[in-house]
């Protein structure tokens, strides 16, 4: 007999969204399972059951796809807009796979995105508790000093609680600017530019170059690639770092 799965762990396999926002499909109401709208997220399912999203029904993905996008200014990082604006999904054309970014960049951010059909992937890669680094290069307004930079390393206050440390340095210094590297392992929203407008130095430009080990090497922006199977590896296998124990 086939293995149930929960509901949202279903639909992420299917590639229709992450397990998370697959949660927030259910609880809205937007899933049915062998005709019955379902609200509950201890539903257990398999293959054999109808299940649909929208009233579409949905299936297991055949094939998982796993790429690596160099977002350039002025695209947003959904699957589609309201407004009408382009998104990274015109990107990527020439993939039959229905994939989706894992996590955001703004709207005017630039650099390393993933996009996949893998909602366990996806999951696993934005979890608070995998601590994945994420590396930016963010040229700021002014030359933060010595004192600020301390401030930036040890934890910003934002919405009420400090951030958790980060790795800050200036790579380089301008006439009315100065370029920092800075590493996070949280998600918060906008959480750079925001760091960077509490301590004084709004960020002018941001780009992601790095997401564990996984860098954007020489991919030029608004080129893509397949992940190969050494990369899945480390995105899905280390934490600050660090190899962990299974790498799955």
């Amino acid at each position: 007999m086939e293995e149930k799965i929960r509901l949202q762990k279903y639909i992420a396999q299917c590639g229709i969204a992450s397990r998370r926002h697959a949660e927030e499909m259910i609880k809205a109401g937007r899933v049915r399972v062998n005709g019955v709208k379902v609200t509950e997220m201890g539903t257990l399912v398999s293959g054999r059951d109808k299940v649909e999203v929208d009233g579409k029904p949905i299936k297991k993905e055949k094939r998982l796809v796993y790429i690596m996008l160099n977002k350039p200014a002025g695209y947003v990082t959904t699957v589609s807009d309201p407004q009408g604006r382009k998104t990274v999904l015109d990107l990527v054309q020439g993939v039959e796979e229905r994939v989706y970014p894992v996590g955001r960049l703004d709207y005017d951010t630039t650099g390393l995105l993933i996009l996949t059909n893998d909602g366990d992937f996806a999951y696993k890669s934005t979890h608070p508790g995998h601590e994945t680094k994420k590396t930016y290069i963010a040229e700021v307004s002014g030359l933060p000093s010595n004192e600020t930079l301390r401030t930036l390393r040890e934890g910003v206050v934002l919405d009420g609680t400090p951030t958790s440390p980060a790795e800050v340095e200036v790579i380089e210094i301008r006439d009315k600017s100065s370029v920092l590297k800075i590493i996070i392992h949280e998600g918060r929203n906008r959480q750079v530019k925001r760091m960077c407008e509490a301590v004084g130095h709004p960020v002018l430009k941001l780009k992601r170059t790095a997401i564990g080990k996984l860098t954007l090497g020489n991919l030029k922006p608004g080129e893509w690639r397949y992940l190969s199977g050494h990369e899945i590896k480390l995105v899905r296998g280390i934490k600050n770092g660090r190899k962990t124990g299974t790498g799955k």
